[in-house]
């Protein structure tokens, strides 16, 4: 087995690229394995890494069809749907909380 490329952060050569530059381009892997990676040293953990792919053999980014659309749009729906009052709150809930901020805290709705 090779080992890929490791480079130092922002010493890449041109015609490498990382998901989200491809993303940027328009482009995505399709399917190619990672040619190289790059590394940021960080202070006290390890290094960060991003794994950098071909320009030349990346592939165009998939149109989005109406299917895809119209699921997209039903989980967004459910991010802000509140399981407890069960209206959508116009933002998506909090984890943390599990619940739109006047079901979390409906004492502070009265002092208003």
């Amino acid at each position: 087995m090779a080992a890929i490329p490791v480079y130092r952060w922002r010493f890449a050569p041109d015609g490498l690229a990382t998901r989200r530059q491809l993303r940027a381009l328009g482009l995505r892997p399709g399917g190619q394995d990672v040619a190289a990676q790059v590394e940021r040293p960080r202070r006290r953990r390890g290094p960060l890494v991003a794994y950098l792919y071909s320009i030349e053999q990346a592939k165009p980014v998939r149109p989005m069809t109406p299917a895809k659309r119209a699921a997209l749009a039903k989980a967004n729906a459910a991010r802000r749907t509140c399981p407890e009052c069960r209206r959508d709150a116009g933002y998506v809930i909090p984890p943390s909380l599990g619940m739109c901020t006047p079901c979390a805290f409906p004492d502070e709705q009265l002092a208003a």
